[in-house]
């Protein structure tokens, strides 16, 4: 069909392995526009008030607009350096050093006295800062120094700092280097894996590269997208290195392994040029549409209406895209150049014999589908028992907010918190009852916080120190604050009874019959619940529009409702078992040794919807592949069955590998010292396991034998034709007639 119009795919590679130094060199222009026009504007990052939801941040509001908003304190703790009492003159020694010399610093509002603990076993000294948390994070440095250096000059005490910005830098920074010890993992690893299945280093080394240059390219043009979506900080770089190394890395090997058969099925009678034009027409077309799977996929994190999956959704869907660009321009370009170079030792000596063969079939493969092709039906049901059993503790799963109670003790500046709530517990986690009236009944709002606190008295779900509870009012006096301190970490069950008590008792039994009062309870105990509704309710949404979205574009790629509607349920499934091991995982105990964790007895609240967000992409992705090999030997004349088998076989090689990969990739994260990158790393290693193994070998394939040629929309009644090239294309203008010229 000479005259058909090709796909834009071939066109682009074309011109790729045609001018290969223009291709490259425009790559690398482009790569050097996004890092420099990243590191131009700067990061954009989100507001405190970005992070307002729910009741907790309508509370967050009203003190912002009465000036209640609580000013950054930072607290030094003093006590004995090896347990104990502390001897008292040498600890207030070192009060008196710590309040001197931080009344010098510049960012230092006021040092309070130090204040001791109930039993005598410390002394701490707040110390209060100019701004707001986030210039707090610029400014706790030239604190933690002066810390530092009481520390070393008195001996024979600890002398250490904790807060909200120094536990903030802390977790970022141990963070940063964990991430830097999960690449020096992954990127060998991966390339290790890679030598294996092309046995050249230039062909190993190729996908790494590229996926490097994705993230690079991604973290440039995420800096130009935060002015748009602000970055919310942690874990959105992680999750874009991680997303970008999986989907880099498989869409260059799809890429490659492609171009590859298409030498060996001529015998290496064409050229370098001629198979990367063929695998664009095919592996390019699969690599366009699994992009926009995973692109659509991770969009539906917008619907949540929350700056922190908005700023992870916009890295992660660029670095996607960044690699699709790079797979369908640069590497025909690098393959095309490179030549016989990146065939590697054993795909030369077969180009040097000139003999055309097929494609390799994996026979450990066709080995298993033997006995799934004779009984799909058994095969299915027993898929879907697996399935079904590995998903059941979903329906067992509590969510809880990440906060002070999921930082590692690595961290030292949240060992020192865990010290510091011990021997004060009024200064730890608090609920902050807001209240703002008309002027007329402001008096009448404060004395009924005052009889709320004295409600609070005496209750074992509110801590008290002796002293009064702080009461702040605004400077128009319409406006007033509560703290009201609680002696349990903020995600335990004790904590959540006291919120219930406070909102639904307390509060509109008091200040809520206060008339022209607007009252309201924040805090991070507030915070975590109202966050954990909020996405309770946005859920159903997200999952909705990314099935529909996979759907339609499933329906796209192959014109078959069934293929589409059957490609969501295996997305499905996949998630159900991944959130189900999730549960059994992080909600017990039996895995801390192994995995270098401590239980919180939850899985965090925004898990599984990352989760599932990245894993429908990744799952599609594999579908696309699979179901496109599986396509085409239905094209070139082979019933469905015979085409699954084909299908399967042909691409088992390369599915494994990607799979290899992708867990190699994900398991590096395991070595971050945080829950929530653990819970991410787990889930997403258990579904991309479970999907090649049982989802791609034993139900895919034993439904679309159950289904027989309905998979493709109706019964053929024609009969087969000859046996055509992928989609109908033609013959490449690169091909060559002659055997290519060997180095």
């Amino acid at each position: 069909m000479a005259g058909s119009r090709q796909p834009i795919t071939v066109t682009i590679a074309r011109w790729c392995a045609t001018h290969p130094w223009r291709a490259i060199a425009g790559w690398l222009v482009f790569l050097v526009v996004c890092v420099g026009a990243g590191s131009a504007v700067g990061m954009n990052k989100g507001q405190f008030s970005d992070f307002w939801i729910g009741e907790a941040g309508r509370a967050e509001a009203i003190a912002a607009d009465g000036g209640l908003t609580p000013a950054p304190v930072e607290r030094v703790l003093i006590m004995a350096e090896h347990g104990g009492k502390p001897d008292a003159a040498a600890a207030e020694d070192a009060a008196r050093d710590v309040r001197r010399r931080m009344e010098n610093l510049p960012a230092v509002v006021s040092v309070a006295a130090p204040k001791a603990a109930a039993d005598g076993s410390a002394l701490m000294v707040a110390v209060t800062l100019r701004g707001d948390k986030e210039t707090a994070k610029e400014d706790v440095d030239a604190l933690l120094e002066q810390t530092e250096a009481v520390r070393s000059e008195h001996r024979g005490l600890r002398v250490e700092q904790t807060g909200s910005a120094s536990l903030s830098n802390g977790v970022n920074d141990k963070q940063g280097k964990d991430l830097q010890r999960t690449e020096a993992i992954s990127l060998p690893v991966t390339f290790l894996i890679l030598f294996v299945v092309f046995g050249s280093v230039l062909a190993a080394g190729i996908p790494v590269l590229l996926a490097l240059f994705a993230f690079a390219g991604a973290v440039g043009l995420y800096g130009l997208a935060s002015w748009i979506t602000p970055d919310a900080g942690g874990a959105a770089l992680s999750v874009i290195f991680m997303l970008g190394m999986a989907v880099g890395v498989d869409y260059s090997l799809f890429y490659l392994k492609r171009a590859r058969e298409e030498r060996e099925r001529t015998g290496g009678t064409i050229s370098h040029a001629a198979a990367v034009e063929l695998a664009a027409a095919t592996s390019g077309r699969a690599v366009v549409d699994s992009g926009l799977a995973v692109a659509l996929a991770l969009g539906g994190l917008y619907l949540m209406d929350d700056v922190i999956f908005s700023s992870i959704a916009t890295g992660a869907i660029l670095v996607t895209l960044v690699a699709v660009a790079g797979s369908l321009t640069v590497l025909p370009a690098l393959l095309a150049k490179l030549g016989h170079r990146t065939d590697g030792r054993r795909a030369r000596r077969r180009a040097a014999q000139g003999a055309a063969r097929a494609p390799e079939q994996s026979r450990m493969w066709s080995a298993l589908l033997r006995p799934v092709m004779r009984r799909p039906l058994v095969t299915l049901l027993a898929g879907l028992a697996a399935t079904a059993a590995l998903a059941l503790p979903t329906l067992g799963m509590k969510l809880g907010t990440e906060g002070k109670d999921t930082f590692p003790d690595s961290v030292a500046a949240m060992a020192t918190y865990d010290r510091l709530t011990a021997a004060y517990p009024a200064d730890g986690t608090a609920h902050l009852v807001v209240v703002r009236s008309d002027a007329a009944h402001a008096d009448e709002a404060k004395a009924a916080l005052r009889r709320l606190a004295d409600r609070t008295s005496g209750n074992e779900l509110f801590a008290r120190d002796g002293t009064a509870p702080r009461l702040r009012t605004s400077q128009d006096g319409r406006s007033a604050m509560l703290t009201l301190p609680v002696p349990y970490a903020e995600n335990s069950e004790a904590a959540d009874r006291s919120l219930a008590l406070l909102r639904g008792e307390l509060v509109p039994a008091t200040v809520g019959r206060v008339a022209g009062t607007e009252a309201a309870v924040s805090g991070e105990i507030a915070y975590g619940a109202d966050y954990a509704a909020h996405q309770e309710k946005r859920l159903p949404w997200v999952i909705l529009f990314v099935s529909l979205a996979t759907l339609a574009l499933m329906y796209a790629a192959f014109r078959s409702v069934v293929m589409a509607v059957l490609s969501v349920l295996l997305n499905l499934a996949a998630v159900l078992v991944s959130w189900g091991v999730l549960t059994l995982v992080f909600q017990g105990t039996w895995a801390e040794g192994l995995l270098g964790f401590e239980s919180t007895g939850f899985v965090g609240s925004r898990t599984p919807l990352l989760v599932f967000a990245i894993l429908v992409g990744l799952s599609t992705d594999y579908q696309i592949f699979v179901v496109s090999r599986i396509k085409e030997a239905v094209r070139r004349g082979a019933a469905t069955r015979e085409a699954v088998v084909d299908g399967i076989t042909g691409s088992a090689s390369v599915v494994t590998s990607a799979a290899v990969i992708m867990v190699s990739v994900f398991v590096s994260f395991l070595f971050i010292d945080r829950i929530e990158m653990k819970q991410i790393a787990v889930g997403l290693t258990v579904a991309v396991l479970f999907d090649a193994i049982v989802l791609r070998a034993l139900i895919l394939p034993s439904a679309m034998a159950l289904l027989g040629d309905h998979c493709w929309g109706r019964p053929r009644t024609t009969a087969p034709g000859p046996e055509t090239p992928p989609g109908d294309l033609p013959r490449p203008a690169t091909a060559d007639a002659t055997p290519a010229r060997r180095g």
